[in-house]
C-alpha cells in the first residue's frame, strides 16, 4: 500500500468495501472555525451508519491549560469516546468531513497518536461521496458500544511525533491563511503574526479546487524540501494536522506542534514576526 492510501481513502474503494459489507467504521467530523457544532449539518445528511464526532467536545480537551485552544484529550478520554463511536479492534476507521478535510485530518490525527491502525481519511469528503451520486441518511446514529483500547495515554507523546514551543525544529511550516501568516489580521488569538523562521503553505492549498488531495509531485512542489525534522503549526493545531497528513501522504512524516500559534502567543516573552 502507497503512503497516500495509508492515509487517504478514496469514494470508489470506500463504497466497494461498503457495498461489499466490510466491516468499517464510519466517523462523521463536521467542524468550522465558524460553526464548531455540525451535528445539525450532519443529522441533514451523512454517510450510512456515520457516527457524529465532535471536534471540539471529543478531539480537544478545554480542561487543559496552556496548551492552545484545541488541547489534545487524554488518551483515556479518547477511548471513551471511540467506544462509544462504536470503534472496535480490528476494524478499520474511515473519518470525513464537509470543509476543507479540518475535521477528518484532525480526526485521523488524534486517532493515529493514540495507537488505533487502520485510519483514513476520507479523499474529497462528503462532497465527494455525494457527486459520484452515492446516497445520504439523514438523523442520528447509535451504534452498539465499542471495544477499541488505545495504546497512549498522553497523545502529546504518542505514536506520531509532536514538538513543543522549546523544540521547534529549523524547518517549521505555518498552515494558516497567508494573511493570518503575514500578520494583517488575526480573528482568533490575541496576537498578529507567525513563529519566527516559519514558512507558510496554507493547509488549503494541498487540496484541488474540487476539495482531493493535489497529486504527490504537487505536493511535494508546495511544501518544498521537507523531511522527518519538518514541523507544521496553525492556529490551534486542527489544520496543520491536514498539512502532516498530506506530508505523509508523500512519505514524509512530519511532527505536529498541538499547541500551535494560540499557545505560542499566548506567552508576551515569545518572539512574533510579521510580513513574508
Amino acid at each position: 500500500m502507497s503512503s497516500r492510501d495509508q492515509v487517504f481513502i478514496t469514494v470508489d474503494e470506500l463504497a466497494h468495501r461498503l457495498d461489499a459489507d466490510e466491516p468499517i467504521t464510519l466517523l462523521d467530523v463536521r467542524w468550522q472555525l465558524t460553526e464548531p457544532d455540525g451535528s445539525a449539518t450532519y443529522a441533514g445528511g451523512h454517510l450510512p451508519g456515520a457516527v457524529y464526532v465532535s471536534l471540539d467536545h471529543e478531539l480537544s480537551d478545554h480542561t487543559v491549560t496552556g496548551r492552545g485552544r484545541h488541547p489534545l484529550p487524554s488518551g483515556s478520554a479518547l477511548q471513551n469516546a471511540a467506544r462509544r463511536w462504536g470503534v472496535r479492534a480490528g476494524v478499520p476507521i474511515v473519518v470525513y468531513d464537509d470543509w476543507n478535510r479540518a475535521g477528518s485530518a484532525r480526526a485521523w490525527w488524534v486517532l493515529t497518536a493514540a495507537g488505533i491502525p487502520e485510519v483514513r481519511i476520507l479523499d474529497g469528503g462528503l462532497a465527494a461521496w455525494t457527486a459520484a451520486g452515492r446516497i445520504l441518511e439523514t438523523g442520528s446514529v447509535t451504534p452498539e458500544p465499542g471495544d477499541v483500547t488505545v495504546q497512549h495515554e498522553d497523545l502529546y507523546t504518542g505514536a506520531l511525533p509532536t514538538v513543543t514551543a522549546d523544540t521547534l525544529p529549523d524547518t517549521l511550516i505555518d498552515a494558516r491563511a497567508s494573511e493570518r501568516f503575514r500578520g494583517d489580521v488575526e480573528p482568533v488569538d490575541p496576537v498578529a503574526g507567525h513563529i519566527p523562521g516559519a514558512v507558510n503553505v496554507p493547509s488549503a492549498r494541498v487540496l484541488a479546487d474540487d476539495g482531493m488531495l493535489r497529486p504527490d509531485a504537487d505536493l511535494r512542489k508546495l511544501f518544498g524540501h521537507t523531511d522527518s525534522e519538518t514541523a507544521v503549526y496553525c492556529g490551534s493545531g486542527v489544520t496543520a494536522a491536514l498539512a502532516v497528513a498530506a506530508l505523509a501522504a508523500t512519505g514524509v512524516d512530519a511532527a505536529l506542534f498541538p499547541g500551535s500559534w494560540s499557545e505560542w502567543s499566548s506567552d508576551p516573552a515569545r518572539p512574533v514576526a510579521k510580513g513574508v
